[in-house]
C-alpha cells in the first residue's frame, strides 16, 4: 500500500512536469538558440529522474559538442530520458512516437528524427538525414538493437543507420545504459519495456519500484577505421556488452 501510495505521489508529480516541459516548448523554444534548447532539455529529464526516484550516475566522458552518434542498449522508454539527462542527444524513433499526446510534441520539442520501421527503405532517407545533422555539428543516439529487450542480454546491432557517421565521417561512441536498485546495487527489471508491456504497465512498475540508480557508461569515441558499417557493427556490440558489465556496479 505504501508504495502505491508513492507512487501515484510520483505520478501526479510527473504529470505536472511533463505538462510544464509541454508548455516550455510550444511557448518559449523558438526565442530560444539551439544550446539553450539542449540545456532545456537536459534540465527537464535531470528534474524528471528526481521526480521517478532515481539518482543519475554518469560514468566516462559524455560529448560537449558534436559531431558524434552515439549507440547504446535498449531497455526501456527510460532510456531516452536518461540519456538526456547525461546529454542532450537527437534521437531516431519510431514514427508513431510523434503522434503520441503530450509524448509527441515533448519529443518533437527535443529534435528527434523520426523513421517508419515497417518501410526497410525509410532506413536509407533517415541515415541521409543524420548524415546531414552530423555535418551541422549534431549529437545524435541510436539504439542499434531496434528493439527493447530484458536487458539480461545484448541483440544483435542492426548496422544501416552507421551508415550516417560513415558519409559524414562522423565518430561513433558506445553508451551503456542500466538500472540499478540502489540499495542492493542489483540490477533492476522494473523499467523493462517488451513483449505485452504496455508503456502504463512499466510506468506503474517504475514509480512504485524502490529507489532506482541510472548509470550511464560513456565509453570512448571511435572512428571507422575502413570498417564498412556492418563490421562496425559487430565491433559496437562487443564495446557495449563490456561497458554493460561496467555499469552493473554502483561501486
Amino acid at each position: 500500500m505504501q508504495r502505491s501510495l508513492i507512487a501515484l505521489v510520483r505520478l501526479v508529480r510527473l504529470l505536472v512536469h511533463a505538462a510544464r516541459g509541454w508548455w516550455i516548448i510550444r511557448r518559449r523554444f523558438e526565442a530560444l538558440d539551439e544550446p539553450a534548447q539542449a540545456a532545456q532539455v537536459e534540465r527537464w529529464a535531470q528534474q524528471a529522474l528526481q521526480v521517478l526516484g532515481i539518482r543519475l550516475v554518469v560514468r566516462g566522458h559524455a560529448p560537449a559538442s558534436g559531431p558524434v552518434l552515439m549507440v547504446a542498449n535498449h531497455v526501456s522508454w527510460l532510456d531516452i530520458l536518461t540519456l538526456h539527462a547525461a546529454r542532450h542527444v537527437r534521437f531516431v524513433s519510431k514514427s508513431a512516437v510523434r503522434h503520441w499526446p503530450m509524448i509527441g510534441t515533448l519529443a518533437t520539442g527535443a529534435g528527434t528524427l523520426y523513421i517508419e520501421r515497417e518501410k526497410r527503405r525509410d532506413a536509407l532517407r533517415v541515415a541521409h538525414h543524420m548524415a546531414e545533422a552530423l555535418r551541422a555539428g549534431d549529437r545524435i543516439a541510436v539504439f542499434p538493437e531496434g528493439t527493447t529487450s530484458d536487458g539480461r542480454g545484448l541483440l544483435p546491432f542492426h548496422a544501416n543507420l552507421l551508415q550516417a557517421a560513415i558519409s559524414a565521417d562522423a565518430p561513433v561512441q558506445p553508451v551503456a545504459l542500466r538500472f540499478l536498485d540502489a540499495a542492493t546495487g542489483e540490477v533492476s527489471f522494473a523499467p523493462i519495456y517488451i513483449d505485452d508491456d504496455t508503456l502504463i504497465s512499466s510506468l506503474w512498475r517504475t514509480l512504485r519500484a524502490p529507489p532506482l540508480v541510472a548509470v550511464v557508461q560513456f565509453g570512448e569515441p571511435q572512428s571507422a577505421e575502413g570498417r564498412d558499417r556492418r563490421g562496425w557493427a559487430q565491433s559496437l556490440h562487443a564495446d557495449v556488452l563490456a561497458l554493460r558489465g561496467e555499469a552493473s556496479r554502483l561501486g
